[in-house]
């Protein structure tokens, strides 16, 4: 190669040099910033109590009583509110706090969600966000106090046919795909008071009409809800509004039924079931909704026949409550000491057990069952092949309002 050649090639060598170093610190730039921003969003995930230092939480959705017995409420009512709500202001806080922390979880795993993620995956990033916010993981101020708050009840991850009380036991691998429907229903509790919500993920849009027929049958029955209504009448409403939807899928046409035998129901302190149920259907219950309640208004669609039977390996647990005899194993005692200690009489499920680092526990967990300690929530299911989808919100029946605690942007 003659000398001008040589110059010239490093000249060349000279003029890429410079190229090469910004592209480099570009890439360098970006892989920073790329650091920085995940960062910064596993910091959002922490003690709530730090991003309300005053312990004061947002409220939630008011809405009106529009029924004519209650109009004298938002009126009459309206002038001695604060006084007759102020004993109870803790309690409405707690509830809050609750319903702030399952917004900024679910909307945690909603940027999250994709087919192909593990259905075990799903539940850890809403039961590890859920302890953190609520201080009761390995590090935080509440890990000594497991009933103070924490998670209010297994995370439902129910699939397609399966509409309800489904959550991966452990070694479950199942993963979630394009054409499923899940409805990921999940709980926080502070000081016994339960957050119960729940909305539906697809990815396919051929399901967009069965999601919206059960969205608004849910804020029919919010609608419909108030003080001294009838809770047939709520079930009357919302069947109306689920029935006048159709579904096309695959090239063929269902009407979205109602499953029947599911229902909503009011909570009582460490009782996600409080022993009043709101249908979705008609049924003739003449109960009625009374003032300072709280109530889980959830409903239920499908394309298949309208009515759940039990079916599936069990993960759902809940301590039965009154007086109840003593168990016979030993190892069933000690088991029902963890039991209490960790939950009371909130639900659990078997990962929950395993966490704690019990082992081998299932022939007393059976022997515990079989005595009436403990009830077991088998999935509930439609007919294969169908499809069901769910959502639900908390309310609160304040004197003079309602108020939607759970309601968030996303639904």
């Amino acid at each position: 190669m003659s000398e001008v050649e040589i110059e010239e090639v490093n000249e060349s060598i000279k003029e890429l040099e410079p190229v090469d170093m910004l592209n480099h610190n570009d890439a360098e730039e970006k892989k920073k910033k790329k650091k920085k921003k995940k960062k910064k969003n596993n910091n959002n995930i922490k003690n709530i109590a730090l991003l309300y230092p005053d312990e004061k939480y947002p409220e939630g959705h008011w809405m009106d009583y529009h029924h004519d017995f209650n109009l004298a409420r938002v009126t009459d009512e309206e002038k001695r509110y604060l006084a007759r709500d102020k004993e109870h202001e803790q309690r409405w806080n707690d509830m809050r706090k609750g319903a702030e922390i399952h917004r900024r979880v679910r909307k945690n795993l909603q940027n999250k969600l994709s087919p192909g993620i593990t259905l075990t995956e799903v539940v850890d990033l809403v039961e590890n966000a859920t302890r953190k916010f609520t201080g009761s993981d390995i590090n935080g101020d509440h890990v000594d106090k497991p009933m103070s708050q924490g998670i209010g009840f297994p995370t439902g991850v129910s699939l397609n046919h399966c509409a309800a009380h489904f959550t991966p036991n452990s070694g479950d691998k199942t993963v979630l795909k394009f054409d499923d429907v899940m409805k990921v229903d999940f709980g926080v509790q502070v000081n016994g008071y339960i957050i119960d919500s729940a909305w539906t993920v697809t990815f396919n849009d051929k399901y967009d009409n069965l999601l919206e027929a059960v969205r608004e049958a849910t804020n029919t029955g919010i609608k419909e809800a108030g003080i001294d209504v009838r809770l047939t009448d709520i079930g009357e409403a919302i069947q109306e509004v689920m029935e006048s939807y159709e579904v096309t899928i695959d090239g063929k046409t269902y009407q979205v039924k109602p499953c029947r035998n599911l229902c909503g129901h009011n909570i009582a302190p460490y009782q996600i079931h409080g022993g009043k149920s709101v249908p979705i259907i008609k049924n003739g219950d003449e109960t009625k909704m009374e003032e300072g309640e709280h109530f889980a208004i959830e409903t239920f669609g499908t394309t298949g026949r309208g009515y759940v039977v039990q079916g599936g390996e069990c993960s759902h647990y809940a301590k039965n409550t009154g007086a109840l005899p003593t168990p016979n194993l030993t190892r069933a005692k000690a088991l029902l000491k963890t039991i209490d200690n960790n939950f009371g009489t909130l639900p659990w499920c078997r990962r929950y057990l395993d966490r704690l680092g019990e082992e081998k526990y299932l022939f007393a967990l059976n022997s515990l069952v079989k005595q009436g300690i403990v009830e077991d929530y088998p999935p509930l299911n439609d007919i294969p092949g169908s499809y069901t989808a769910q959502f639900e919100h908390t309310i609160i029946l304040h004197p003079h309002k309602k108020e939607v605690v759970s309601k968030g942007d996303d639904y």
